[in-house]
């Protein structure tokens, strides 16, 4: 940061991103040069008498050694130059540009020598030496072939790097801040539709594809426009982050510990449910999670089984479906309805009680299955998450645009992936009836949504389109996205949908505004951080292993920190007062900016935060328990900040939701029998 810029041009690496691949080519190149010394000292130190050939011998073999030794020193001082200085501290690493210019033109003289190489190794009639041995072939026959292979890893590499839009006319365009920048915006949303376009062909062909890649090409564009960020820079800050936020975190714990507050969190589950509907239990929402995880069908099967998937299925399957009369209305399923023996065997739910399932998944179109519960005496409507490419494209449509629905505010907003795929569900189930069927068919039964990751968020808009005609109709949410709905609206669904979120779950903190939050948190710590990039990701490396250490907390940043009157130290000093620069300027002028959403969205529904929860010396001591979870009832606002922590992918996984789940009801059913 900022990028590097070589040619006359802009790439998507920085000057400092040049010190593991450079020590990974000194490793190789000193290895090459070892080998290439032996074979000389073996059978060429004291004769270079060759039948034919030897002008081909002694120009490669004394060429190679020099131009190795050459290349090996230019890329230590590379490597040495790439480590200097800070992330944003570009002037103690201005020697790389030329040092970098220096390696590229030694390809030139590089790739002479391997043609040399090449006709010795594999041209026999043109190299004869009497004096030759099996292992000197050998070892040129490697470098010849390993030394194409870097070279294709570097033509490779630098594909990779290239930046589209990085020529100089575009960065002196930028430099006007309206006009440059809109134009700029523009190239780079037309940018990324073609790169959509080519990756995903197949998508562009579903009827909502263009305009699914416009709307993501936006957001991509939008996120990171005018930031100078390269893919690394992200990543060391990601880094960065996460330990910012220990910091904070370990802070709070003290405040608390100081403080007589009574804590956030509890294990008592007949304390919080108290205040909850009867419906609100954990007991329901274990039963229906199995039902979200269902409708994934034979894929979740496959993953959740890794080895003995195929097998499980193949007691459900149903061969040659096409010519045998179904029980169950299946659209979109294969011959041999693999879809819906992964949901028979996830719900252990008899077919003729699966009403209706639909299987249909294009872009804003989700399958969804419908399904007659006796357990619980109700028909519920059970949609999928995320779980293909499609899916993603619908998550990532992520604009806000209006949502109308009976007894809603004017000026509702909703994600527009979201309420597309609640739209086509609810035609589905108007095209086929089934609702009315099933509940006519089960008069006193009630009607339940349920879904995990997009199906819960689509199962949310859902409720509200249909409400009016089903007043008493319930939602059990799980890990229901960030970015739903408006405000007024959320609190409007506490009333009957019911939203269950574990741990540091990232979907449920993730949306347009906590992205930009996000990208704002990553220009910070960049700015505010001591250490060169390859140390911060040296230790993200060993932080994923051991955690971040207690050290780490305060050796990451600067030192010149400016603190607040009133405030702690410690957390102030995640902003930095450095000298003004062009990226600090940029930050200060748009920290407060939305560039892509006007409109915050939150999570739809009464909330029940559920984390693990930290033993106590006491019991660490006398070596019991405890319970091992503990939760409360939390707020939307809670869930605006994406945290950078290891388990904020895993506690997304709806197994890992159901685990938490059975955990807190087994421990809870443990304790009643000990009082018994």
């Amino acid at each position: 940061m900022p990028a590097l810029r070589l040619f006359g041009r802009k790439w998507l690496a920085a000057s400092d991103d040049l010190v593991f691949p450079g020590l990974f080519e000194i490793f190789i190149r000193t290895l090459w040069l070892i080998l290439i010394v032996v074979v000389h000292v073996k059978y060429y130190e004291d004769t270079w008498e060759c039948t034919r050939g030897g002008d081909y011998v002694r120009t490669y073999i004394i060429g190679m050694m020099a131009l190795l030794s050459l290349v090996i020193i230019v890329l230590v001082a590379l490597v040495n130059r790439s480590a200097k200085g800070s992330i944003t501290d570009e002037e103690a690493r201005k020697l790389v540009p030329p040092i970098l210019l220096l390696k590229l033109f030694l390809i030139i003289p590089e790739t002479v020598l391997n043609v040399f190489g090449t006709m010795w190794a594999f041209c026999k009639d043109l190299v004869v030496c009497p004096y030759e041995g099996h292992f000197s072939r050998t070892v040129i026959e490697a470098l010849v072939v390993f030394n194409w292979a870097l070279f294709g890893l570097a033509i490779f590499g630098l594909a990779l790097v290239f930046d589209p839009l990085g020529s100089r006319r575009y960065h002196e365009v930028q430099e006007t801040p309206s006009a440059g920048e809109s134009l700029r915006h523009r190239k780079v949303t037309s940018l990324w539709q073609r790169r959509f376009r080519w990756a995903f062909c197949w998508v562009k062909s579903d009827e909502h594809g263009h305009e699914a890649f416009q709307q993501v090409a936006a957001l991509l564009s939008a996120l990171f426009r005018s930031t100078d960020l390269v893919p690394s820079d992200i990543l060391a800050g990601c880094v960065l982050l996460r330990v910012k936020q220990k910091r904070e975190t370990r802070e709070m714990r003290r405040i608390q510990m100081l403080s007589d507050d009574e804590p956030k969190y509890s294990t008592d589950l007949n304390r919080i449910f108290a205040i909850a509907p009867r419906w609100m239990n954990l007991e329901n929402a274990r039963h229906f999670l199995r039902l979200s995880m269902a409708a994934y069908g034979w894929p979740f099967v496959m993953y959740r089984y890794c080895g003995t998937g195929l097998f499980r299925l193949l007691g459900e399957v149903t061969c040659c479906s096409c010519f045998r009369p179904k029980r169950t209305l299946v659209t979109d399923d294969n011959c041999c309805l693999c879809h819906l023996a992964g949901v028979k065997y996830m719900s252990k739910i008899r077919e003729e009680d699966i009403l209706f399932a639909s299987f249909r998944n294009h872009v804003f179109e989700l399958p969804f299955c419908v399904i007659a519960d006796h357990k619980t005496s109700n028909i519920v409507i059970a949609i999928r998450g995320s779980i293909s490419l499609r899916d993603m494209f619908t998550d990532l449509t992520a604009t806000s645009e209006k949502f109308e629905a009976e007894g809603l505010p004017p000026d509702t907003m909703a994600h527009k992936g979201m309420m597309c795929g609640a739209s086509y569900v609810a035609r589905r189930l108007k095209e086929v009836n089934i609702l009315d069927k099933a509940l006519e068919k089960y008069p006193e039964y009630g009607l339940v949504l349920t879904g995990h990751s997009l199906g819960a968020g689509v199962a949310c808009l859902l409720a509200l389109k249909i409400r009016h005609k089903y007043p008493d109709l319930k939602v059990y949410a799980f890990s229901t996205p960030a970015g739903l709905l408006s405000r007024d609206a959320a609190r409007l669904t506490e009333n009957f949908v019911f939203t269950v979120g574990v741990g540091d779950d990232f979907v449920m903190r993730l949306g347009v505004d906590s992205i930009e939050n996000l990208r704002t948190g990553i220009i910070q710590t960049l700015h505010a951080s001591r250490l060169p990039k390859y140390r911060i990701l040296l230790n993200g490396f060993g932080y994923a292993l051991f955690g971040v250490p207690s050290r780490d907390l305060e050796t990451t940043w600067r030192d010149e920190m400016a603190t607040a009157p009133g405030r702690s130290p410690l957390l102030n000093r995640s902003i930095p007062t450095v000298a003004a620069s062009t990226e600090a300027a940029l930050l200060s002028r748009d920290i407060c900016v939305r560039r892509f959403s006007k409109t915050r969205l939150f999570t739809a529904g009464r909330i029940l935060h559920i984390v693990s929860r930290k033993k106590t010396k006491a019991e660490r001591k006398a070596g019991t328990g405890g319970p091992s979870f503990e939760m409360r009832w939390a707020t939307a606002e809670d869930f605006m900040e994406l945290k950078v922590m290891p388990r904020m992918l895993l506690d997304h996984l709806p197994e890992n939701v159901y685990k938490t789940l059975d955990t807190v009801l087994r421990e809870q059913r443990d304790d009643v029998s000990e009082i018994i």
